[in-house]
């Protein structure tokens, strides 16, 4: 890999991290004493932003059930709720008939979606996607494609499959906007004209996009945008779906319950009319996970004030020190799609000649404090396809079989954003250089599936 343009240890970074909760957490070393943990997991969870937190803390004594009490608690939720969901359309940048519905993560906003498909509907789902975006659509007719090795290549892969389809009945394109495995953009706005002009509808997957990138529904011309709160600084279990109204109007709520029927009524043979409302609270049945939403909002106002375009250019900058740093190491390859070239966000994947992934991953956390991912990333497909491996071949998400020092097919990620400090990526660069040159310093062994320090 040609090693990027990029800062050296003594260049500073044009920004400052925005500050996250775990800053200062220190966790024990297994060769002796303890070191500041390096978070760079980012793609799974990001750490919540002290912003979000201090939000949190300072609403928290005034939590009260929303939509339903007269009490001053209950409003000033009620309140705080809805406001929320003016931010995040704001955030968004949503049209003005656009709905946003609150639910738990990316993963259920789409298994929404694909509960809210008109009858006989076509899905086109590259086979690049995480499992969120690539397995609900199981009522569906599904065609998936093969991954593109160009953004070209992934809007005429497109085209080609839309004009092969029934033009009669509905349709949905799923995509991403950035890859959870490269970090690679994928050319959304491009992928929505072709869907658009074969008579598709389109949905974004933005869970890896959207914490690091401004995504606009306009723009972009999406039908749909799924995001989660606990990748964008918010890990308080919620997730957002937006965009078009109608096929959630006129779908069956996604939960029966409460909050989401406007009346209820008996019958005289003794059944049950229900009344459902029209608006996102068809799909909100029960009692919404307030604190929640409210820090999706609150991360959404940080983002914003602090600037994408300043976000941008500080994750860029750890981005080239990553990728320069492990360009110097023969033995690493770094997993991608679309090239070197290609933008991206602060995700980057990769294997090293000689390391089961697993022990290389278990070695950064147990001999240097610092914490990243390995496995198939839940995107089985991709991951196999990038390491050249068969499509059924087997492999566990972040469960590799294979014995320390054996192959495995799997990968380690490395994952960062708005909270990482320059001093992380570059003590991750170093580890990694010296891990490869000296190896590790400690025994491992495997246990569940997993490589971990044998103490024995």
């Amino acid at each position: 890999m040609p090693a990027p343009a990029a800062a050296t240890d003594a260049e500073p970074c044009c920004a400052a991290p925005l500050p996250v909760l775990g800053g200062d957490v220190t966790v024990p070393l297994v060769t002796g004493g303890e070191v500041a943990y390096a978070a760079l997991d980012y793609a799974a969870s990001a750490p919540a932003l002290q912003r979000v937190w201090d939000d949190v803390a300072a609403y928290a004594p005034y939590y009260g059930s929303v939509h339903r009490g007269a009490g001053y608690l209950s409003q000033l939720s009620t309140e705080l709720f809805e406001t929320s969901r003016t931010t995040v359309a704001e955030f968004l940048d949503c049209r003005e008939d656009d709905q946003v519905v609150f639910t738990r993560s990316t993963t259920d906003s789409l298994n929404l979606l694909a509960g809210a498909l008109p009858a006989d509907c076509q899905v086109f789902v590259f086979e690049t996607e995480h499992h969120a975006s690539l397995l609900p659509w199981r009522d569906a007719r599904v065609t998936f494609l093969d991954a593109p090795r160009t953004p070209g290549e992934a809007v005429r892969t497109l085209e080609h499959a839309l004009a092969d389809r029934d033009p009669y009945g509905p349709a949905l394109v799923c995509v991403t906007g950035a890859s959870n495995v490269t970090g690679e953009l994928w050319p959304v706005k491009e992928l929505a004209a072709a869907a658009h002009a074969h008579g598709s509808r389109i949905v974004l997957d933005a869970a890896q996009l959207a914490p690091h990138h401004p995504v606009s529904v306009r723009e972009l011309d999406v039908d749909w945008v799924a995001f989660s709160g606990h990748k964008l600084y918010a890990p308080f279990g919620s997730g957002v779906l937006a965009g078009r109204s109608d096929w959630l109007r006129e779908a069956e709520p996604y939960l029966a319950g409460g909050g989401a029927s406007r009346t209820v009524s008996r019958r005289e043979d003794g059944g049950v009319d229900v009344e459902w409302h029209t608006t996102a609270a068809r799909h909100e049945a029960g009692s919404p996970n307030v604190i929640g939403v409210y820090a999706i909002a609150s991360a959404c106002k940080a983002l914003t004030e602090a600037g994408f375009d300043t976000l941008v250019e500080r994750e860029r900058h750890l981005i080239d020190t990553v990728r320069a740093g492990l360009a110097e190491v023969p033995e690493v390859r770094v997993l991608s799609l679309f090239g070197d070239d290609a933008p991206r966000v602060g995700v980057i994947s990769f294997v090293v000649d000689g390391w089961n992934s697993s022990h290389f991953a278990a070695a950064l956390s147990a001999e240097y404090g610092i914490g990243v991912r390995d496995g198939l990333f839940c995107a089985h497909p991709l991951v196999r396809t990038l390491l050249g491996g068969e499509p059924g071949d087997t492999g566990e998400c972040g469960a590799p079989e294979a014995a320390p020092g054996e192959r495995s097919l799997n990968a380690i990620r490395v994952s960062f954003g708005a909270g990482t400090p320059d001093e992380h990526v570059r003590r991750f660069v170093a580890a990694v250089k010296e891990l490869v040159r000296d190896g590790a310093r400690w025994r491992y062994r495997t246990e569940d599936g997993r490589c971990v320090p044998d103490r024995g």
